[in-house]
Formats: C-alpha cells, structure tokens, sequence
C-alpha cells in the first residue's frame, strides 16, 4: 500500500515508524514530515494546513491510504476533502472534529448526554468573562474556545489570574481567534490521565494509558506546553477506573456523536480526571496526542495499519487489537526558552542508544552537518522495558547523551507514578 502521512511532529514520526513495520506498506510519503522522518518517508515541504497543496500531491500520487494527524486540518475538514477524491483516511470529518476544535461545543455536548465533566460556563465577550469571573471563587480554568496548540487552558488560582488569562485570550487575541470564545471551568482536583482509543464510529478500542506532562517546569510549574514526557501505562488508571470510564465517558460519547449527526471516526484522546467523585473528562482531541502517541505505539503488538483501516471501515469489533503489558517512558528534549521564544539551528549529537531505546525526532532538520534543531520539542527519548521503574531509568540514562547548545529537559518525568508504585497506592493496568 501506499500511504500518505500528513503532519511533520514527534507523533507522525512514531506513526511512520509503526507503520513501517507492516510489510504491505511499500511507499509512505509525508507532508511535511521532519529531518528524522525522512529515513521512514518522502517528505515533501507542503505544510499540514495548505489543503490545496495536499490535495493536489494526492491527486498526483497513487495514495491508497492516507493519515491525517494534527489538529487544524482535521477541524478544515483534511478527511472530507481526501475522501471526496475518493481516497480513504484515518481521521474524523470537519464536523466530528468539533469535539477538539470548539471547547464550548464539547463542553455542551457532555452536558447534553450526561458525561461527567467539570461544571462550566461559555462566554461570548470579555465583559462577561470578566463578570463571571468577578462573580466566582477561585480557583478555576479558563480555557480559549477553539485550537490553541494545546496551550490554551490557564490554570488560576486568583480572581487576577483568571482576569488576565481572559485579557490575554479575549482582548489581546494571544491565539487569535481561538480565543474569541473562553470556557471558564470549575476547578478539578485529582491525578489526569490520558487515554487515546481507535473507533469507527460504534466501536471504540482504548490504548494503553499514560501520564502527560504538560507544564515547562518540574512539579507542574511554568507555562503549559505541548507536553515535556509521558510515562505508560498510568498507575492510577486501573481495571475498575478503566471499567467506570468505559461505561460512563468512551461508549457515552461515541453514541453521543452518532445521534447528534457526527458519528466519529478515527484516534479519540480522553482527557481525564480521576476526582474524588470518579473520573471526569478534562478535554478530548479529534487524533492522536502528542507525544503520548509515540509513547503508547511502541507497546502495540497487532498492525497499527490493520486498525486504522477498521476505524475507516466500520469494522473496528473484528479486527485484533492488542497491546503489551510493558512499560514507556518519553523524555522530551526541548529547545532552550520553549514554550517562548528559542533559537534554531543548533546540531544534535546522536549517540549510540541502548536496546529498547528509540530517538523520536519532532523538531528536526537534516543537512551536511548533521541534524540541527528546527522546533520547541526537538527529540523523544523513548525506553521500553519490563516495568516503569527500569523505562525511567533507562530514558534518562539515554536522554543525558543526547546533547545540543540549549538543550533542556524536565528531571521529574514519571516521578509521581513511581511514588505511587512504591507506596502501593495503585497499580499499573
């Protein structure tokens, strides 16, 4: 098959790189991929959003397949248009990827079918955000309506953090018009989980469980970022948490879909969490998380290309998925000053890696030299081994030679999963 990868991050990386392992694969082509893609793919310069340039690259190419990742082409509506051509995709309609692209259209569709989430208002102006915000306790979360790079939710503890977040969104458009529209949010307390799933629309398959990191700095402090590591499987997410959200969050919201006329197709991410009155969702995402994908794909043991052809199918309930009870750890190596401003260019030195180790490359770019920097999130360090404890340990220990002028990772990826373990609070399912 011939298949076609459009997106140029960590995530199309460790996609490009599960797929590879299936033999049917013969050509993959990506659009635009990165400089360490282009040892699984053909890239070609033609950015994720440029709907006219994907198209046209697939009208001239024999694409059997095609893999549409990131957010904004999917909420252009990326899916719709390739199938149009009459070229099948993994990936959900413009109108399914509401769920990820509207925060409020999400948020009213929990509450329409009884989804437990957080409680929330929608506001339309900054007079009334400021009002609300003027009229409640703190804390609470103020989170831009529409795609944000996942950077748009501000966590304030203070009636004047939540003020400027508002400001910020609403007044000095940070994320331009995603933030026309804010969802400001009751306060959640609990330990998060994220779940990605394959569904055809009917049947919905979750993945391993994993814990993001999503602030630059340790211990949750510092700006949000795309996400600084991921450890899986979560230790908090167990067989009778996996069990509740099932019956209450994943079945709920694809039946949801269905009946409001946007049955959903392709990788959903659940972001959850785990309260003292059972899981609730924080967010969901219309595709695969980054860098939880090229956390979780390493652990799948069945065809990667075998479920997203069922996701498009409709046949996801015959179709083996299945993954292995290892462990994964992913220690992201950042640019200096990301989520800020950083400098590029800067060459990489790739060591040799130990077994079990992969480098995943996001922000990458080849020349003679070598490798150099091109991105916030430069490279995963992602390690496979029996159990969490040992994945730490040998993602570090990888990590540390990997080295760049400003390069900057957070020490504390899967720390608090490994307390959890070595209290026996929870156990890793």
């Amino acid at each position: 098959m011939n298949i076609l990868i459009i997106g140029g991050g960590g995530r199309e990386y460790g996609i490009a790189k599960k797929l590879r392992e299936d033999e049917r694969v013969e050509k993959l082509w990506a659009l635009p991929g990165n400089g360490g893609m282009e040892e699984l793919a053909e890239c070609f310069p033609i950015k994720a959003t440029d709907m006219e340039g994907v198209c046209g690259f697939a009208a001239e190419h024999p694409v059997d397949f095609a893999v549409v990742t990131p957010d904004d082409p999917l909420a252009m509506g990326m899916a719709d248009r390739l199938r149009a051509m009459g070229i099948p995709c993994f990936g959900p309609s413009k109108a399914a990827a509401r769920i990820e692209a509207s925060k409020i259209f999400s948020k009213r569709l929990m509450e329409k079918y009884g989804i437990p989430t957080a409680k929330a208002a929608a506001l339309d102006s900054l007079d009334a955000a400021l009002r609300f915000v003027e009229e409640n306790e703190p804390p609470m979360v103020v989170k831009a309506d529409g795609l944000a790079l996942g950077k748009g939710v501000f966590i304030c503890r203070t009636r004047d953090e939540a003020e400027a977040a508002c400001r910020e969104l609403m007044e000095d458009r940070l994320f331009g018009e995603s933030g026309s529209r804010v969802l400001i949010e009751e306060f959640l307390e609990g330990p998060e989980v994220s779940v990605l799933s394959f569904t055809d629309g009917r049947t919905i398959v979750p993945m391993v469980s994993s814990m993001d990191h999503k602030t630059a700095g340790e211990g949750g402090t510092g700006p949000n970022t795309g996400g600084m590591g991921v450890i899986a499987p979560n230790p908090f997410y167990t067989e009778a948490v996996a069990a509740e959200c099932m019956e209450r969050i994943f079945l709920p919201t694809i039946r949801a879909m269905e009946l409001e006329g946007c049955p959903f197709s392709g990788c959903l991410y659940f972001g959850l969490m785990i309260t003292k009155d059972g899981p609730k969702v924080i967010e969901y995402n219309c595709r695969f998380g980054d860098p939880e994908a090229q956390t979780v794909l390493p652990l799948m043991e069945t065809s990667l290309l075998d479920a997203m052809l069922a996701c498009e199918a409709g046949t996801l309930d015959g179709t083996p998925v299945a993954f292995s009870r290892r462990a994964v750890a992913d220690v992201v190596l950042a640019s200096g000053g990301y989520p800020g401003r950083y400098e590029k260019g800067k060459l990489i030195t790739v060591p040799e890696l130990d077994e079990g180790v992969c480098l995943v490359h996001a922000g990458t770019k080849r020349t003679e030299e070598g490798y150099v920097t091109a991105g916030g999130r430069v490279l995963n360090v992602v390690a496979v081994a029996d159990t969490l404890p040992e994945a730490v340990e040998k993602a570090y220990a990888n990590a540390e030679r990997v080295t760049f002028d400003g390069v900057y990772m957070r020490r504390d990826i899967g720390r608090t999963a490994l307390e959890i373990i070595a209290r026996g609070d929870a156990r890793c399912e």
